[in-house]
């Protein structure tokens, strides 16, 4: 496995002088936790119906999202009965995806279960440490619905959050520096992602998002 600097370097030969301006700003985990979580209640699913679909096909739609799920609170949305769902498949302002309307509802409950021991779903997700990203992404999934896959790691981009994302690039280049021997998904694999990026960290001082899009520039030319 290379050191960061020969990543950056490779990638600066690659992308030039506009190198930085490509990089990703996480927020501060002080900022991150202030966040209302009625607003991380609808970045996440609107994460879930982006997946699959054209993003701009989604985001147009999202202020008819927004009035049929009240505001996005999780509470009131983790309290509508099959019937209410049902009556949203009727709704052609949103997208009518009835697997991705009932995991809004499960996730509702994740939310609010995560506040109730957390204070707020923001607060529980600025307080994971970042040395364990991988860990977040699995209890998403775990307790989470359709958040599986990239689908949890592009919904903590969304935010703020910082964590690295396996794209196709990024996979590429983990199997480039003998990372992995293919793409991760078992938790062995994640873990030695993981601990890649944390080498990387300690070397360099630079947050994942940074060293996840370095790695990205680092193939394909």
């Amino acid at each position: 496995m290379k050191k960061f600097q020969w990543l950056y370097e490779h990638a600066l030969q690659h992308k030039g002088e506009s190198l930085e301006s490509l990089l990703p700003s996480p927020m501060s985990n002080s900022a991150l936790a202030s966040i209302d979580d009625d607003f991380i209640f609808s970045t996440l699913t609107r994460r879930v119906f982006r997946a699959g679909l054209k993003h701009s096909l989604v985001d147009s739609k999202w202020p008819a999202f927004e009035k049929a799920l009240y505001g996005f609170s999780p509470y009131k949305v983790a309290l509508m009965n099959d019937d209410q769902l049902e009556n949203l498949m009727q709704n052609d302002q949103i997208i009518r995806h009835w697997g991705k309307l009932k995991a809004t509802r499960l996730n509702a409950v994740m939310m609010l279960e995560i506040a109730e021991k957390h204070g707020s779903c923001a607060q529980w997700i600025a307080d994971w440490p970042e040395d364990d990203i991988v860990g977040l992404w699995s209890e998403l999934k775990k307790n989470g619905s359709h958040l599986g896959g990239n689908s949890g790691a592009y919904f903590l981009r969304m935010i703020g959050k910082d964590t690295f994302v396996l794209t196709d690039d990024v996979v590429a280049a983990l199997k480039a520096q003998g990372v992995v021997d293919k793409r991760p998904t078992g938790k062995k694999d994640l873990l030695a992602v993981q601990e890649a990026f944390n080498e990387w960290h300690a070397e360099s001082q630079r947050p994942l998002c940074h060293i996840s899009r370095l790695l990205s520039f680092t193939v394909g030319w």
